[in-house]
């Protein structure tokens, strides 16, 4: 079966204006999915994701409310000479590729030590964070008034402590305020700032290019990117697909259980929502845990291969194929049901529109229905 990872691990490394040094990324180990599935007792109906979030999104505009559509970098191109106008039009105007956010950034040293920083338009980089991130409306009034957002592990390792003013050096230098972590959702990426502090500290501006490309072989795509980048730039796939052809739910499976993740999807939806794919429930496991590579917590406390939080598992958690005791939501066996029944309270046996709102449901990000749906179709071409 075919699983699209998300979110590979990467270092960063990009320089101050002037600097002859490339880029460099490196992916890594996988963090998988937005690990927040939520059910919220009336979702809206799930819309499309802009064009470019530049254009919908004025660059300097204060942060209000959580977005409502929240996007999912796929590729992340890197020129260190900057990506001009017209490089990140052509990008945005590739085939498959749904959104584009161009970001400032280089290296400087923070409190002294060496950090990777991005530049940043608040509300427009807002949309491609971790949803508990994009919903934190304090991080975002406080990137707007010029002070310093860090990755949670990297301020420890920089010394920082909320609150407290700090050397930040590159071209120039200066003394920025720090108010709280986050997840930022690059990992590799240390601290965020406005991009007028990034101008004022002398980053490269439009330096690398967040993509979001989710229904395509990402492959060519980034053939095509790096063509219109050019010499110098750098593209990577942050989210590989891996090919899983029998993955065993446990080794001392009993007879008349499902042996596999494919088949415990097919007669998941099967026995307890019939009408549904079972393309859907696979596509929902592979965005959320890998099929139980990465079974959290996360950072909202979800847990398990289908990743629900406890109050939802408490309402839908299902005692799947038989085994005795309590629901386990880090059984797969007892998870896949119980993902099926909750959509099927949803009407997701009907399709079409009420598909894509139990999808909703199920984690309240219109992104999330557009890769569920694209990657359920992706299985039910591999297996028809």
């Amino acid at each position: 079966m075919l699983i699209r990872l998300r979110y590979a691990a990467l270092s960063l490394a990009i320089v101050a204006a002037g600097a002859a040094v490339p880029a460099v990324l490196v992916t890594g180990s996988v963090r998988v999915g937005y690990a927040q599935a939520s059910r919220p007792d009336a979702a809206a109906a799930p819309g499309s994701a802009p064009a470019r979030q530049e254009d919908e999104v004025p660059a300097r505009s204060a942060p209000g409310s959580p977005p409502r559509q929240l996007v999912v970098p796929d590729l992340f191109a890197v020129l260190p000479a900057g990506i001009s106008a017209a490089q990140v039009s052509a990008i945005g105007g590739l085939a498959g590729v749904r959104a584009v956010l161009a970001v400032d950034g280089g290296r400087v040293a923070i409190n002294g030590r060496p950090a990777s920083v991005l530049g940043v338009s608040p509300q427009a980089f807002r949309s491609w964070t971790p949803p508990a991130t994009a919903a934190a409306t304090g991080i975002w009034a406080r990137l707007s008034g010029g002070e310093l957002i860090a990755d949670r592990a990297a301020a420890g390792r920089l010394g920082l402590a909320a609150g407290q003013d700090y050397p930040v050096s590159a071209a120039a230098w200066l003394q920025v305020g720090f108010w709280a972590t986050a997840e930022l959702g690059i990992p590799g990426v240390d601290a965020i700032v406005s991009r007028d502090v990034a101008a004022r500290l002398g980053l490269t501006t439009d330096v690398a290019l967040l993509i979001n490309a989710p229904a395509v072989d990402l492959v060519p795509l980034m053939s095509q990117v790096r063509a219109v980048l050019g010499t110098g730039g750098t593209v990577r796939n942050l989210v590989p697909v891996t090919a899983v052809t029998s993955l065993p739910v446990d080794d001392t499976v009993p007879a008349g259980r499902p042996a596999n993740w494919l088949d415990l999807y097919r007669e998941s939806a099967a026995l307890y929502c019939p009408g549904l794919s079972w393309t859907v429930l696979a596509a929902i496991g592979g965005i959320e845990s890998g099929d139980g590579a990465n079974d959290g917590p996360s950072s909202a406390g979800a847990l398990g291969p289908m990743q629900f939080i406890p109050s939802t598992w408490r309402i839908w958690g299902t005692d799947g194929f038989g085994q005795t005791g309590p629901p386990d939501v880090m059984n797969p066996l007892d998870a896949v049901p119980s993902a099926a029944r909750m959509l099927c309270a949803d009407d997701a046996a009907q399709g079409g529109t009420a598909l894509s709102a139990a999808i909703f449901a199920y984690n309240h990000a219109t992104w999330y229905v557009s890769e569920v749906l694209a990657l359920a179709g992706e299985y039910a071409q591999e297996y028809p």
